[in-house]
């Protein structure tokens, strides 16, 4: 449209001074990342609203925006959490190179989120859990780590006698902006000499929050303790926003959603590391 002299035509249709001419390099530089990979990655989006077309729209150009930085196709395969149990799981996710479990609200298909979360610690795979995906983490690693039986959220099981996600009583008294949810912007200071401190490049972040549940910070000591680690902290509210595991290649999981913030001009840097790290596992899985 540029060469054909669309954007003068529509600036005077729309009485806009052409001030200069725009600078389309960055977008340039994208296009030919984007149209010339030198290779493909596999990454499964486990979530439970795959067959309806743009319920992870915006995950999916996050991996458009990611995989171009890397130069590399990502080539993403929804996965219903309702289609994964303990039988089905390795044949549904034994070729994937990343895993993500995706963001969502209520029970349906959280036990398939939980069992693939499972299935990416032991395994090795690079993992990328948002919001809910990081509270089935927590809950899945509550469980099969710390030993924690019927740990859960609140959220589905009132009555767990492990609520290692919980709402906040000061959130109960919240009721505007949409009810209880924490929503917008909010600080997240990172743990120095962390993966997540390294990816980001600073120390302090500020991302987009909507959810309603949170980290349990009266198991966080258990949980530390066997590895999980709290590595980012609203430090006003004191709350968990960041969790990684060590001795594992790459297994993060975010309360908030980096992929609201993911543009061409700036990749998320979550979404580029987590894309690179898969291709790392490619290369020394040959798959």
């Amino acid at each position: 449209m540029r060469d054909e002299r669309l954007d003068p035509v529509v600036l005077e249709k729309m009485l806009v001074p052409l001030r200069k001419q725009p600078d389309l390099a960055r977008w340039e530089e994208f296009l030919h990342r984007l149209k010339n990979p030198i290779g493909i990655v596999t990454i499964g989006l486990v979530g439970k609203y795959v067959e309806l077309r743009d319920a992870y729209k915006s995950i999916t150009e996050s991996f458009i925006h990611a995989g171009a930085e890397n130069q590399f196709k990502v080539d993403l395969r929804m996965i219903h959490s309702e289609s994964i149990n303990e039988s089905s799981v390795a044949e549904l996710l034994q070729d994937l190179n990343g895993i993500l479990v995706a963001p969502g609200f209520g029970e349906r298909g959280i036990e398939g989120k939980i069992i693939s979360i499972k299935y990416a610690r032991e395994n090795k795979v690079p993992f990328l859990g948002i919001c809910l995906g990081m509270q089935c983490a927590v809950i899945e690693f509550g469980r099969n780590v710390l030993g924690f039986k019927n740990a859960h959220s609140t959220e589905m099981n009132p009555t767990t006698p492990y609520p290692v996600i919980d709402i906040m009583e000061e959130q109960k008294k919240v009721n505007k902006k949409g009810g209880t949810m924490r929503l917008g912007s909010y600080q997240c200071k990172l743990k120095e000499g962390s993966k997540a401190s390294g990816i980001y490049k600073v120390n302090e972040i500020i991302e987009r929050h909507r959810h309603r549940y949170e980290f349990n910070n009266a198991f966080l000591a258990d949980y530390e303790k066997a590895g999980l680690m709290a590595v980012g902290r609203n430090e006003q509210n004191d709350l968990v926003e960041i969790v990684e595991l060590i001795d594992h290649p790459w297994f993060v999981g975010v309360q908030f959603h980096p992929e609201y913030k993911s543009t061409v001009a700036a990749p998320h840097p979550l979404f580029v590391s987590f894309v690179k790290a898969a291709i790392l596992n490619k290369k020394e899985r040959g798959l």
